[in-house]
């Protein structure tokens, strides 16, 4: 009997010769068969059409708060230099802002500035509009605005404004004639200073709206179809399918031949659920006025969709699916039933999870200095960047470093999780623990 080559006869131990993995076409076959099962399953048509409504909701829901708010209150203060001027601003802007029907507009004299912007802050106030005159004599407003002031009333304010210029003028009659009053708009605490931004009210909506959105359905895509990733792979252990599968093609063929099918599954599911969306927010102003009435106000959201927005999206998107692909498709390689699939699969949602936390912190708590550093963490960047992209201004140079950061971990990732996968594909009747992980991951 001839010997097999590289066998050493005397300790029987064998150094059998490398196998030859060419990326394709196996990952490519692999990719197509895991593709086709997905998008003609009945999960993939319950999930696309689930994801559909939802996004449909959430792109509706400035609408529909508005519409649950019909017949509130809003409270603005007003501030000014003297007791004439704020008691006429007053009296103006509670007339002009009551004319309209639907909110009712409660306005106040305040005495102290810094006192009523916090107020703002702590939102006992919905706004502080502060009258100041100049040395020439002409008037200038500025406006802090809360979450809750939207651009109709920021418009019926500088029509205010306006009109308490026009009464100025007729009361004084100065000998230089009338001066347009300036007006400006802050968002934020700090009177103006470094705390408070000049912000644009409708593309501030804009990208709030555009970043929940954006944030909802990047978070859970990618837990989703990391979890079929995993679920296949267990799905194919336990019907001894694998066995089949690894003999005629390599783990690093199977994994990036997975990830790549399902990969492509989401952007055909993300296609189909952003296409109703988009639309929707098309006639969103006519949907608005139909329900609110032409002073509704409400901000059109795609203002924030640019094509470097969408582009970063498809980015993130693409680079977090990968990462959260590879770990899903080797800690499901280590489990032989899908009930223990669970006991890996809640550790990793929480990783995702707490990236999507702090994503909506960034969308609705400022950008604060964690937010900074959590953006650049690979496994939370997908997104806490894309947050800070959609409602802030980013660095280009933190754009870069982050996404350098997170090609660095995919590919870190894919060499041990290739090696779990080849490891943990044959095992059968094992319960995963951590020395399985760290031996999988050291010896392959």
């Amino acid at each position: 009997m001839s010997r097999t080559p590289g066998v050493d006869g005397a300790s029987g131990s064998s150094s059998a010769p490398s196998r030859h993995e060419p990326a394709f076409p196996n990952t490519t076959h692999v990719a197509r068969r895991e593709y086709g099962e997905l998008v003609r399953s009945r999960l993939f048509h319950v999930s696309t059409v689930t994801l559909a409504v939802l996004a449909i909701v959430v792109a509706l829901l400035p609408i529909a708060v508005r519409y649950l708010e019909r017949g509130s209150t809003t409270r603005i203060a007003v501030v000014a230099s003297n007791v004439k001027l704020a008691n006429d601003t007053r009296g103006i802007l509670s007339q002009i802002l009551n004319s309209q029907g639907g909110t009712t507009y409660t306005v106040t004299v305040e005495p102290s500035e810094d006192e009523a912007i916090a107020a703002v802050d702590d939102h006992r106030l919905d706004a502080v509009v502060t009258a100041r005159r100049a040395d020439n004599g002409s008037l200038g407003f500025v406006v802090h605005g809360g979450e809750t002031v939207g651009d109709g009333t920021i418009q019926l304010l500088n029509f205010g404004g306006l009109s308490v210029a026009l009464l100025d003028f007729s009361t004084r009659n100065p000998i230089s004639g009338f001066q347009v009053p300036t007006f400006d708009v802050f968002r934020g605490a700090g009177g103006g200073g470094a705390g408070a931004a000049p912000y644009d009210p409708s593309a501030y909506a804009s990208r709030l709206i555009v970043g929940a959105v954006f944030g909802v359905l990047i978070f859970i895509t990618i837990v989703i179809y990391g979890m079929w990733v995993a679920a296949g792979v267990v799905a194919e252990k336990s019907s001894r399918v694998m066995e089949l599968l690894v003999s005629a093609a390599s783990p690093r063929q199977l994994v990036i031949g997975k990830a790549l099918g399902i990969g492509l599954a989401g952007a055909t599911q993300y296609v189909l659920v952003l296409v109703p969306a988009i639309l929707t927010l098309l006639v969103e102003s006519q949907i608005a006025t139909a329900l609110l009435g032409p002073s509704a106000g409400i901000a059109p959201s795609l203002k924030a969709l640019s094509p470097a927005l969408l582009l970063a999206f498809g980015v993130y998107y693409t680079l977090g699916f990968a990462l959260y692909s590879l770990i899903y498709a080797a800690a499901g390689s280590l489990v032989s039933r899908p009930e223990d699939l669970q006991i890996i699969a809640l550790p990793l949602s929480l990783i995702a999870i707490v990236g999507y936390i702090q994503a909506i912190l960034a969308l609705t708590g400022g950008i604060t200095g964690f937010i900074r550093f959590a953006s650049l963490v690979p496994f939370w960047s997908p997104f806490v960047m894309l947050t800070r992209l959609s409602v802030g201004r980013v660095e280009p140079m933190e754009i870069v470093v982050s996404i350098s950061l997170l090609l660095v971990t995919i590919l870190v990732t894919a060499v041990v999780a290739i090696r779990i996968y080849a490891a943990g594909v044959l095992l059968y009747g094992q319960r995963p623990g951590l020395r399985a992980y760290i031996a999988a991951a050291r010896h392959g």
